[in-house]
């Protein structure tokens, strides 16, 4: 319980750390996000900054580039004072550029002006203006060309474009260039920052430590400085302002384990004091307070070595139920447990295993066939019951508990015992043998060849015929499964029920069906009747199934008739009766099996309407013909025709035809044959009805 305890505590706290670790988790992740979003935007606005100082400086090349006086004025003799009064002098105090530098198609020098004074480009520059000067020269379209230098500690921004006419800007010439160039002086570079938003931008050599940066480069991609500015760090200073609340809400979550814990110091008595509850209703049977199954099986793997288990089943235990009721039940229940205690005092483990089935083990010092007798001569005497004398009686099996404890299978092995015991009859009593075991085997063996028969579609198909009375001639034939592995045959009687034990029945009849249909295509003037199993005719999905493999193989609904046990109906009448009002709706028929041979009555007929019923062969071979004439007379009077199975002679061909009967089957008429059998019977079939 303590350690149950513990866990529990443990994944508590540890939940609640996990809530706590999380949220902060959350909120730091937040912070840092925030923070690198605000990061991108500024280094996005000194992106957008730099490409603003760039299109207004080419704008204002442009505009002085592309101009026919300008144009002229290059081409005459002497451009110098002309570049001198328009572009020169204005570059003292002009505000979009600091100076202006004129190159001719082969990038000597016309004339260059910083800040209104003379300069040489090249020595201020360096050959790269030229370069560019060269590369703006020889472009055909009006395409403005940028660089940026380094010149005396400060970045300058270069836009040089051909200087052209207006009407031609096209031509295919190398042109005179105009440069203008921008010096980012510290009260520059400030009003684009006020501009674009961005605190305290400046331009710096490299970049101190917590300051935010970007690199300049020239076109070569050559470094020649840093914007830099201050970190904001937006989401630290919300973390910041947040951290005493979240400080406060650890408190909170910490006063909440704590409640926790005190929680389940409370609540441990209350555990504790469930918990022997618990087991004991885990282990034991609430109605008579023996051990249950669970219960049981613990003591097995309990026992000492040479106890002797024993499973007990009560003999008409349902009836008491049924006539009495429940409650009645009950008592006689608790009664039998009681008895057992008092009978079987050697024994260190008595249960109720479920149902009526009641267990014990004991050392195994005395015999165990007479400790079984003893308990079933003691439960075959009549009990009292609310003024009732009950009478029930017992049926057992018992075996050795298995070497290593292995409890389930000590329980199997009782369990093969006390079948072998109520087979034998009431009030048996059976120990556990080595056969039982070996019959358990070969059935489990037979079961597994069973199936790969049904997957390798070993089990074939025959044909029974169904001889019309009147005509003497095959209206149908009977489909039937045969086995024949390389060991011998196997007997329907054994492998069928092996099927529906196993699982296997529903396949193997849609596999038996399936054959038949498409056999009998060539014989469109049969019927067709097939034994269908209560299990095929319980699932829901029945129907369906039937509907899909008669359109498959394009089979009239109306040749096939499904024969139907009692057995089928009982289980579940209600499930049998939607199925068979499905598939009647599709012109399927159905035929009552082995009539006479069960309980099924006239309500029974009614109930399920049948189209045919098929009289039981054991009466057929009986000698009580007024029986045989009465159960005849019943189905006609129901106005519901008559098989007569098992006819194995002409005096019972002659009796059943005269009782009423409309077709006959048995081995006068034909026995079970394969197809091709089958097809030479149709066609050379003698009338061995009429000779009858």
């Amino acid at each position: 319980m303590s350690y149950k305890f513990a866990l529990s505590v443990t994944l508590v706290i540890g939940l609640l750390v996990a809530i706590g670790a999380l949220a902060l988790s959350t909120v730091t992740t937040m912070r840092d996000a925030t923070n690198e979003l605000d990061e991108r935007r500024l280094v996005n606005a000194v992106s957008a900054a730099m490409s603003s100082v760039k299109k207004r400086l080419a704008g204002t090349v442009r505009d002085n580039a592309v101009w026919d006086d300008a144009y002229e004025a290059v081409r005459s003799g002497d451009p110098v004072a002309w570049i001198e009064d328009n572009w020169g002098a204005v570059s003292a105090d002009y505000p979009l550029y600091d100076g202006v530098i004129v190159l001719g198609p082969d990038g000597a020098q016309i004339a260059a002006y910083r800040k209104g004074q003379p300069i040489d480009a090249v020595a201020l520059f360096g050959p790269g203006i030229v370069k560019r000067s060269l590369v703006a020269s020889r472009l055909e379209n009006i395409r403005t060309v940028f660089d940026l230098y380094q010149i005396d500690g400060s970045i300058v921004v270069t836009a040089t474009l051909g200087i052209r006419p207006v009407n031609d800007p096209d031509l295919d010439t190398a042109h005179t260039t105009l440069t203008f160039f921008k010096t980012l002086t510290p009260g520059f570079v400030g009003a684009i920052a006020e501009e674009f938003q961005i605190n305290a931008l400046r331009i710096q050599a490299s970049p101190d430590p917590g300051q935010s940066w970007r690199l300049i480069t020239n076109f070569e991609g050559e470094p020649l400085g840093y914007f830099v500015w201050p970190k904001t760090d937006p989401g630290t200073a919300v973390y910041n302002t947040a951290l005493p609340t979240l400080i406060a809400l650890g408190g909170l979550l910490l006063a909440l384990i704590l409640i926790v814990i005190s929680a389940f110091r409370f609540e441990l008595k209350k555990e504790s004091d469930l918990a022997v509850k618990a087991i004991h209703d885990a282990t034991h049977d609430h109605l008579t307070g023996l051990y249950n199954r669970a219960g049981m099986i613990a003591a097995i793997d309990r026992a000492p070595a040479g106890s002797i288990f024993h499973l007990i089943d009560l003999d008409g235990f349902k009836g008491v139920n049924d006539v009495w009721g429940h409650a009645t039940g009950d008592r006689l229940l608790r009664a039998i447990a009681e008895t057992l205690t008092k009978t079987t005092s050697e024994a260190f483990a008595i249960g109720r295993f479920g149902g009526d089935e009641f267990a014990l083990l004991h050392a195994g010092e005395r015999d165990p066939s007479h400790i079984g007798n003893t308990i079933v001569h003691v439960l075959a005497q009549p009990f009292l019951i609310d003024g009732h004398h009950v009478e029930i009686g017992a049926s057992i099996g018992y075996a050795g508990v298995v070497d290593g404890h292995d409890a389930l299978e000590t329980v199997h092995r009782a369990d093969l015992a006390l079948y072998c015991a109520k087979d034998a009859g009431r009030g048996q009593v059976q120990s556990y043998t080595a056969e039982l075991d070996a019959q358990r085997k070969s059935l489990f063996a037979l079961e597994e060849k069973l199936r790969t028969a049904i997957d390798s579609d070993e089990i074939h198909v025959v044909f029974q015929p169904l001889v019309c009375t009147r005509s003497g001639r095959t209206k149908g034939v009977e489909a039937l499964a045969r086995w024949s592995p390389a060991t011998g045959p196997v007997s329907p009687c054994v492998f069928i029920p092996l099927a529906e034990k196993a699982g296997l029945i529903e396949r193997l009849s849609m596999n038996v069906l399936e054959a038949a249909l498409i056999s009998l295509a060539v014989f469109p003037e049969l019927d067709l009747s097939v034994n269908i199993s209560p299990v095929q005719l319980a699932n829901p999905r029945f129907a369906l199934e039937i509907e899909k493999v008669l359109e498959k193989h394009s089979f009239s609904a109306s040749r096939l008739i499904l024969e139907v046990t009692e057995g089928a109906l009982i289980s579940h009448p209600e499930r049998a009766c939607r199925s068979m009002t499905a598939l009647r709706a599709k012109g399927v028929r159905f035929a009552m099996d082995d009539f006479g041979s069960g309980h099924a009555s006239i309500g029974t007929l009614r109930q399920f309407a049948f189209d045919k019923v098929k009289i039981d062969r054991s009466l057929i071979a009986s000698d009580e013909h007024a029986v045989v004439r009465a159960t005849i007379d019943l189905a006609n009077a129901l106005g519901i025709p008559v098989t007569a199975e098992g006819i194995e002679t002409a005096e019972q061909a002659a009796f059943a035809r005269g009782a009423g009967c409309e077709l006959l089957q048995g081995y006068l008429l034909g026995r079970p044959m394969a197809f091709p059998a089958l097809v030479e019977h149709l066609t050379g079939a003698t009338d061995e009805v009429r000779s009858a």
